[in-house]
């Protein structure tokens, strides 16, 4: 505690400019809000909103408006509710989406296609795919016909699993799981039932793929190990003090990286609201600040505790290349859903692993738009965080306090800082493909010579939203010293991921990492 004030003591003499970290305005007007976001292979985002906000800020192309007389707000929708922004020169086109995908779940399969599941409405049970293009391809939204969910899904979360299947939990009255591709239907999943308080608080449950394959499930304080072939929950874990923190209560979770042998996951919950604010709409009732962190493999696990500087709410906890998370978007009272915060926590957070408990999070470089309600982040190729949406109310509102929010910004850590470019690698040669336990060759070139090992680790691109980002993970590799080859050129010999169960089968972008400073990633397609 007193290493904890006296780090906020420190911190509220900085002034901005002595924080570390940098925004940068990248769109003020992507003409949608994103709810939900994803990066894609072709370094193109897909952002996407829910059907029924009204009139969005970006047209449908010509003829291609939208159809729906059970539409409270539009019949004839011309507007976008989904669009695809490219990173290299942040243009945005505009997609196509035709059933409500409010509060929906997404995840990449293991082929590069974007799997988006449910949503609310004529959504519900739907299941849809995006096969991602080049920005300038005509790729978009598909909605399947010939399948869909077994069991209507709202404030569902998805992981890919370590066959490349995908398994979909959860949602609003939806204690059961089910698979993509399809799996006999739904399965019983009782513990959903047994968190579920008088506000829930069992939503968009934490889903954490560990790499003894079985995953490891948070809803509101407790969290069980479940076994996806069997269909069983095979522990319980003790619960986390510090209330309720899955939706409505708006906390956030990451499993940091995997490496070494790969058979230890830490799980990490930060942040949440404090029970009954959602019941009595309460926006001005403080968050906490505590977070848990558990060793979900050990035989023994217990929580970890410690706090964050600020307590927080719908704050997103983004893997960054090196191993370090950042904290970022949300707010400092209330609760999720509609018009419910206040006090907007612009201040990012890194969260350093290695570092003893009390000294693990430093405060950033504070932004200076708030992101409350249905704002997301994630990780870019090129290292930035990006930042996008924020709606808190039912339809586009740009006149109340905190409006909606159409401006996409990115954050770049201090490791993008211009004093650490001479030591920033640069992948020069890595293969297109690689299988499970592989060893292949990554030639790296950096400008002042190499001190200590290069890391080769692989990110996966999560689906964002609600605070959650799904399927996320940071594998780091086995890799030998870099060797010179000539003059400024490196080979930095790696073992690919064993199996599926520690990276799942599909798309992943691989950094190289020197002195915690990463290289723009490279996208690697891991393969059984």
């Amino acid at each position: 505690m007193e290493l904890l004030i006296l780090s906020m003591f420190t911190f509220f003499f900085l002034s901005r400019a002595q924080l570390p970290g940098t925004w940068d305005l990248l769109v003020p007007n992507a003409g949608i809000s994103s709810m939900h976001t994803a990066v894609t292979r072709f370094n193109t985002v897909v952002l996407l909103d829910r059907t029924n906000t009204g009139p969005s800020r970006k047209m449908l192309r010509k003829g291609h408006c939208r159809v729906d007389p059970h539409d409270a707000v539009l019949k004839r929708d011309c507007y976008a509710h989904s669009v695809l922004f490219d990173i290299q020169t942040n243009q945005i086109r505009p997609l196509m989406i035709l059933t409500d995908t409010w509060c929906s779940s997404g995840q990449f399969l293991h082929d590069g296609t974007l799997l988006q599941t449910g949503g609310d409405l004529d959504g519900f049970k739907k299941i849809r795919k995006l096969d991602p293009c080049d920005f300038n391809g005509s790729c978009d939204w598909v909605e399947l016909d010939d399948v869909e969910l077994s069991e209507g899904r709202w404030y569902s979360s998805n992981q890919i699993l370590p066959d490349g299947s995908v398994i979909i939990i959860g949602g609003r009255g939806a204690n059961t799981v089910e698979y993509y591709p399809p799996r006999n239907g739904v399965v019983l999943f009782p513990f959903l039932a047994d968190v579920e308080d008088k506000q829930m608080d069992n939503l968009y449950p934490y889903v954490h793929l560990l790499p003894n394959g079985k995953l490891f499930v948070f809803a509101n304080n407790k969290a069980v190990l479940f076994d996806h072939e069997t269909n069983e929950v095979v522990k319980g874990y003790p619960p986390l003090d510090g209330g309720p923190r899955n939706y409505p209560s708006a906390g956030s979770s990451v499993m940091l990286a995997l490496e070494g042998d790969y058979s230890t996951a830490v799980i990490v919950v930060c942040g949440g609201a404090q029970y009954g604010a959602f019941i009595e709409r309460s926006t001005d009732t403080p968050a906490h600040g505590s977070c848990g962190r558990i060793v979900a493999t050990s035989l023994d696990p217990i929580w970890e505790m410690e706090d964050m500087p600020f307590g927080r709410i719908m704050g997103d906890m983004v893997m960054l290349p090196t191993g370090d998370v950042l904290v970022i978007n949300g707010a400092q009272a209330g609760t999720q859903g509609f018009e419910m915060a206040s006090n907007p926590c612009l201040y990012p957070l890194l969260y350093r692993p290695d570092q003893p408990v009390g000294l693990r999070f430093m405060t950033l470089n504070p932004g200076t738009v708030p992101r409350l309600y249905h704002s997301t982040a994630n990780l870019l190729p090129d290292g930035r965080v990006m930042v996008a949406g924020s709606n808190p109310h039912h339809i586009y509102n740009f006149k109340a306090e905190f409006p909606t929010e159409l401006r996409i910004e990115a954050f770049s850590p201090e490791y993008l800082s211009p004093d650490r470019a001479n030591i920033r690698p640069v992948i020069e040669e890595i293969p297109d493909t690689v299988s499970f336990g592989e060893g292949f060759n990554v030639m790296v070139s950096v400008t002042l010579p190499v001190v200590g090992l290069v890391e080769v680790n692989f990110a996966s691109a999560p689906f964002s939203t609600h605070s959650f980002s799904q399927g996320q993970r940071l594998v780091k590799l086995t890799v030998t010293p870099s060797v010179p080859a000539s003059g400024n050129l490196y080979k930095v010999e790696c073992k690919a991921p064993p199996n599926g169960a520690v990276a799942p089968p599909g798309y992943y972008m691989v950094f190289a990492v020197n002195q915690g400073v990463p290289s723009v990633a490279r996208w690697v397609h891991l393969v059984a």
